[in-house]
């Protein structure tokens, strides 16, 4: 499920837009889910960082589309914008918050769906490099390669990571699944971690960016080959 956001003031627009989409969904079997805001101001306010795709219309009342998507990347510098726009001129600004493309109106459905399989490429990527998590207040996206360790505490995941460590409300075995063949491996019931950060087994324990995380007896022969797989896939 592609979670897409469109912010666009015109309804006659928007339900263009809509259409579009269903017919790419009944194409190409993708399943969209469409949240809509019809000022940049709202999209602002009611931001959350767990939007895949942002079709963001550059003119609009109380705050502009430009300005709007700067104030987004501050908050979810991963997420993809494609403006939509009468004004070619405009598009060029939208280098600046890194936006991927732009769609000229009017809209007609061949240039449409090009634009948008090229979008879902980078959506797919970057749902393969990250990882989003619930958070309190909302969503949290978290580079994968960037999470040392997972670890269960009471009835919250604490994630230990480059940018410092996070709490969620999900559930030890829906981060295992979600990051399953991205080279993480328990070591115990309470941890998952991501091999690359392992720097040595020490005492009976993995260490990981200098934290010792115990091995218990009956996870040690499966992390180790899990380890061990790693790092010959790494030098192979």
């Amino acid at each position: 499920m592609v979670r897409i956001l469109i912010a666009e003031d015109d309804s006659q627009c928007f339900r263009q837009l809509e259409q579009f989409l269903d017919d790419y969904s009944r194409e190409t079997g993708r399943a969209f889910q469409i949240t809509r805001f019809d000022n940049g101001e709202d999209l602002v306010e009611h931001y959350q960082p767990d939007c895949d795709l942002l079709l963001l219309d550059v003119d609009m009342p109380f705050m502009d589309g430009m300005t709007a998507a700067g104030h987004i990347r501050r908050v979810d510098p991963e997420v993809v914008i494609v403006f939509v726009t009468n004004l070619a001129q405009y598009a060029i600004q939208g280098y600046s918050v890194n936006a991927l493309d732009y769609i000229l109106k009017p809209l007609n459905y061949f240039s449409f769906s090009q634009r948008l399989t090229r979008a879902l490429r980078y959506v797919k990527k970057r749902e393969e490099d990250y990882l989003t998590v619930a958070v309190k207040g909302g969503a949290l996206k978290l580079e994968v390669g960037g999470i040392y360790y997972i670890e269960r505490l009471g009835r919250q995941l604490i994630f230990h990571t480059q940018d410092g460590v996070h709490a969620s409300s999900a559930t030890l075995q829906q981060m295992e699944e979600a990051l399953e063949d991205k080279g993480f491996a328990r070591c115990n019931k309470g941890y998952l971690v991501n091999l690359a950060h392992v720097s040595g087994i020490q005492d009976g324990c993995a260490v990981v960016r200098g934290d010792k995380l115990l091995i218990s007896r009956g996870r040690r022969g499966p992390f180790l080959d899990a380890l061990a797989d790693y790092i010959g896939g790494i030098r192979g």
